[in-house]
């Protein structure tokens, strides 16, 4: 992986960040991928803003994060879990009908990190992120490591508002804008 590219000059900005885990096998006691996250995020100096696990259902999983995308308290929703191919992995089917723009280079990004630690397996991966109504979503694989690799590679630097060239915080305020002011979350 490449340095980091933060400009110290600029000031820190914390995002609000929803993490849910989806999964049919694990309690809150056993959720070392979610535990994991918010480990991070928070040392981060990010906000966990809500945290929820869930069973593989895709009504109950889309009401969630039809919620939390409502809610002006929350930016993000960083999901672990339910992305791969089996019949009960179906957080790609609840979360991506909602975006309203697909960030397809999460996903590629994502597959070449992981293809250097677990090899062709990450094929078996459906990780996918989005934007709607100005929430941004990440869906992430159920295991520790590709939780690590999510944020320690991708989600870390892109969400700190003082990584350069670019990174998402900075963008936040517009991705609204083509909606009428009344359908904006944040005004």
């Amino acid at each position: 992986m490449t340095a980091s590219r933060i400009d110290e000059t600029k000031q820190f900005i914390p995002v609000r960040i929803a993490v849910l885990t989806v999964s049919d096998t694990r309690s809150r006691a056993e959720d070392t991928s979610g535990d994991t996250l918010v480990e991070r995020l928070m040392g981060a100096g990010h906000v966990l803003a809500a945290r929820e696990l869930l069973r593989d259902d895709v009504p109950d999983i889309r009401a969630l994060l039809m919620k939390w995308i409502a809610a002006p308290d929350i930016d993000v929703v960083i999901s672990t879990g339910g992305t791969g191919l089996t019949g009960r992995d179906v957080t790609v089917e609840a979360m991506r009908p909602l975006f309203e723009k697909e960030i397809d280079g999460f996903s590629a990004l994502f597959h070449q990190i992981s293809y250097e630690k677990v090899g062709t397996s990450t094929i078996q991966s459906r990780a996918c992120a989005g934007v709607a109504a100005g929430t941004f979503l990440f869906a992430l694989p159920g295991s520790t490591g590709a939780v690590k690799d999510g944020w320690d590679d991708i989600l870390k630097w892109q969400l700190d508002s003082r990584h350069r060239p670019c990174n998402f915080v900075e963008i936040m305020p517009r991705l609204q804008e083509h909606l009428a002011p009344k359908d904006r979350k944040r005004v």
